[in-house]
C-alpha cells in the first residue's frame, strides 16, 4: 500500500470521520480501496483541513491517533501529555534529529506515543509513524534511547505531498519524571526559551536543559557543549555535534515569536490579526494618543504601549526571536524605533514607505553615524511584492515578508 491521504473529511464536535483513500502513482489506477475510521480531535484544534496525511498500516486495531500532522508547536502538546501524565500512562518521546533528501518533516520535529498508543505529533507527515510507534512499544520502561534510520520511499514522499523521498534518522527515548523534563516543561508554560542536549550514545539516556544564560539543568556538560548549545539558539538551528566521539543532538525550543509593530493604524490593526493566526506574540507602541486609544483592533494586541519607542524598546527582549515593523509614516517615531532596533540583533526589521520616502530614511539616519550594512537591515518597502492595494493586503504582505524571514531558520 503507497498510503493514505483525506479525499473527505466532516467534523461533529471533536469527533472526525475521515474517509481515507489507498492511491497509487501509476498514473491510471488512483482509488484502490476505501475505509473510515474515526478518532478525537482536540478542541483547540477546530479545522480537519490542518490534518495532511495519515498513515495506519503498523499501528493496529487498537491504536488510536490523538493530534497528527500539523505544524503546531511542542509547547502547545503540554496539555495532552499532563492528561496522559493524570492518567498514569507511560511516554516516550520521538525527535527528528537528521535528514537526507527530501524529509517529510524537518529536524527538531517531534512525536509523543503513549502507553495506549495514542500519538501527539509528527515525524514524517505519515511516511514511517506505525514503524516508531512499533519501536516505541519497547521503550515505555527503558533507561535508554535509540536512534532509528528510515528511508522514505518517492511513493511515500508523494502521497504527503513531496517530489521524492529521502532519509530521517529518529531519536526515541522514554520522556519521564525527571528534572530535565519538569524544567522543560516549566519555560515551556511561561515562553521562556531553551534548549535541550542529548547524549546520543548507547547506554542510558542523558539529557541536560540549557537556558538563554547557560544555566543548566539536568546531566552535566562540558563548557564548549554549553557554548555549541547558546550558539545554536541564536541561530535559531537544531544540529548534531560531536564532542569526545560521542554525538549530542542540540533542540532548540524557541519561545513565542515575538511582532513589534511601531504605529497604530489600519494596516496594524490587520497585521495584528494575522500574526495571531501565525502564534506570534504582538506588542503595539505609539506614542499618539488618537491612534493608540482609537484604533479598532478585531483581534487585540497582547500588548499597547503609548510611548515613544525610545521609552520603551529596550524593555522588550530585543532578540533574534523579534519581528519589527515600522507602521507610523512618521519620521519623528520611525526613526526613533530604527536608530534602537539597528543595533540589536532582532530577526527582521521592515519600514512602511516608498522608495523615495526610504531613500530620505537612510540619508537621515547616515547622517547620525549609522553604517550602509546597519541599514541594508530594514526591508524597505516593507512586504513582498503582491501588488497589494487596500490595508488587508497590505498587511498580508507584510506577514509573508516576516514568515519568510523566519522560515529561514529551521
Amino acid at each position: 500500500m503507497p498510503g493514505y491521504f483525506f479525499s473527505n473529511a466532516t467534523s461533529t464536535s471533536r469527533m472526525v470521520e475521515a474517509f481515507m483513500v489507498i492511491s497509487e502513482r501509476d498514473g491510471k489506477k488512483r482509488l484502490k480501496a476505501e475505509v473510515s475510521f474515526t478518532f478525537t480531535m482536540p478542541a483547540e484544534i477546530p479545522d480537519v483541513s490542518l490534518y495532511s496525511a495519515i498513515f495506519l498500516r503498523t499501528l493496529g486495531k487498537h491504536s488510536k491517533i490523538v493530534f497528527f500532522g500539523s505544524s503546531i508547536k511542542m509547547r502547545e502538546f503540554q496539555t495532552q501529555i499532563e492528561q496522559w501524565q493524570r492518567e498514569k500512562k507511560k511516554i516516550v518521546l520521538a525527535r527528528v534529529i537528521q535528514t537526507w533528501g527530501s524529509s517529510p518533516r524537518p529536524v527538531g520535529s517531534v512525536m509523543f506515543i503513549s502507553s495506549a498508543l495514542e500519538m501527539l505529533g509528527s515525524v514524517s507527515g505519515g511516511c514511517v509513524e506505525g514503524a516508531v510507534v512499533k519501536e516505541a512499544k519497547n521503550s515505555f520502561d527503558a533507561a535508554h534511547g535509540k536512534r532509528l534510520l528510515y528511508g522514505v520511499t518517492d511513493d511515500d514522499a508523494w502521497a504527503v505531498g513531496l517530489t521524492c523521498g529521502g532519509k530521517i534518522q529518529v531519536y526515541i527515548q522514554p520522556w519521564t519524571a525527571e528534572k530535565v523534563f519538569e524544567e522543560l516543561h516549566e519555560k515551556l508554560s511561561i515562553n521562556e526559551g531553551c534548549v535541550l542536549v542529548t547524549s546520543l550514545a548507547e547506554g542510558i539516556s542523558k539529557n541536560t536543559l540549557v537556558d538563554q544564560e547557560g544555566k543548566t539543568f539536568g546531566d552535566k556538560l562540558s563548557s564548549s557543549l554549553i557554548e555549541k548549545s547558546k550558539q545554536a539558539y541564536a541561530m535559531r538551528t537544531h544540529q548534531t555535534v560531536v564532542e569526545n566521539d560521542v554525538d549530542y543532538f542540540i533542540h532548540v525550543f524557541p519561545p513565542r515569536s515575538k511582532m513589534i509593530i511601531i504605529g497604530a493604524a489600519h494596516i496594524a490593526a490587520d497585521l495584528v490579526a494575522l500574526a495571531h493566526e501565525f502564534d506570534f506574540e504582538t506588542i503595539v507602541i505609539d506614542p499618539r494618543n488618537t491612534f493608540a486609544k482609537n484604533t479598532a483592533f478585531a483581534v487585540k494586541p497582547d500588548r499597547i504601549v503609548e510611548n515613544y519607542p525610545s521609552e520603551v524598546l529596550n524593555d522588550f527582549e530585543l532578540d533574534p526571536y523579534t519581528y519589527a515593523v515600522i507602521l507610523s509614516h512618521d519620521p519623528k517615531i520611525d526613526d526613533n524605533a530604527l536608530e534602537i532596533l539597528l543595533k540589536k540583533n532582532v530577526a527582521y526589521i521592515g519600514a512602511l514607505g516608498s522608495r523615495k520616502n526610504h531613500e530620505k530614511r537612510m540619508a537621515r539616519l547616515l547622517e547620525k553615524g549609522f553604517t550602509a550594512e546597519e541599514i541594508a537591515k530594514i526591508d524597505a518597502p516593507i512586504g513582498i511584492d503582491i501588488q497589494a492595494r487596500g490595508a488587508k493586503e497590505i498587511a498580508l504582505s507584510i506577514m509573508g515578508a516576516v514568515i519568510k524571514a523566519k522560515n529561514r531558520y529551521q
